[in-house]
């Protein structure tokens, strides 16, 4: 594994059942880096992080953290890598009955011996890191969609993590929103010194902030490059995602057979 890489990505392929869902993905994510995984929904983005955080096996190949293979791990030495990671669910992931404070602070109770004054400085300085200082008080029912993403953000930097994935970051948000959610990724990368993998279909967006960008169709990455290298790109499926297009390798119509066939006009001509 290359010293430059925090995580590494080998020929893994994984199925549901008997559904292949990753075909032999093979990608690299450097160190301090932010990178964009993307493709159209169900394409495996995030089978791929579950993969990355340990909670799914692969059939076969292999994903290497900070040079470990994940499913290599006993259940203490993967626990201490998961300690070492962040996570940004797509519906935030808080919990409904807790405070803004206390969200931040379950994950620093559960996994450290800091005291109390400790803690308390350490989810006030996360959440003005997000802007949202002012908030720690409030129950996360009456935070706004773009302020829960936010504080969302913020608990996934709570342990200072040396990666950060995100899934879905930018579903459902308004343009403002959405714009301070994605400068918070690059920038709060930037600052702690840190990884970021972006799970996303927003390409507009991520295409702002990130360094580099992987495409992933039919379980296999098809294109990558950086964000500028992909707006040039002549591959048809990147085509067709980055120009929003109606059918391409994204077929409109669901493979069937013949609608001939299944309105039965052979027997009745």
């Amino acid at each position: 594994m290359s010293a430059e890489n925090l995580v590494e990505i080998n020929n893994l392929q994984f199925s549901y059942n008997h559904n292949p869902v990753l075909k032999g993905i093979n990608l690299a994510i450097p160190r301090g880096k932010v990178v964009a995984i993307l493709g159209a929904s169900g394409c495996g983005k995030t089978t791929l992080l579950r993969h990355i955080g340990g909670q799914l096996t692969p059939k076969s190949g292999s994903v290497k953290v900070d040079g470990k293979v994940v499913h290599e791990l006993d259940d203490e030495a993967l626990y201490q890598l998961r300690r070492q990671m962040g996570m940004m669910f797509q519906a935030g992931g808080l919990f409904s009955d807790l405070s803004v404070f206390e969200n931040l602070a379950f994950p620093m109770r559960e996994h450290t011996d800091l005291s109390e004054s400790m803690i308390r400085d350490l989810v006030l300085m996360k959440l003005h890191a997000v802007g949202l200082r002012g908030v720690h008080g409030f129950r996360t029912d009456d935070l706004s969609g773009g302020m829960s993403r936010r504080v969302a953000l913020a608990r996934a930097i709570a342990l200072d993590p040396m990666l950060v994935m995100y899934d879905e970051p930018f579903a459902g948000l308004d343009p403002i929103s959405l714009s301070v959610i994605a400068n918070l990724i690059r920038r709060l990368n930037d600052a702690l010194g840190i990884t970021s993998i972006v799970v996303t279909y927003d390409m507009a967006e991520s295409f702002k902030v990130v360094d580099y960008v992987y495409f992933i169709s039919e379980g296999v990455v098809v294109a990558s490059g950086t964000p500028a290298e992909m707006l040039a790109s002549e591959h048809p499926f990147v085509k067709q995602f980055v120009n929003g297009e109606f059918d391409g390798p994204v077929s409109f119509h669901y493979p069937a057979q013949a609608i001939k066939q299944d309105l039965n006009l052979a027997a009745r001509a």
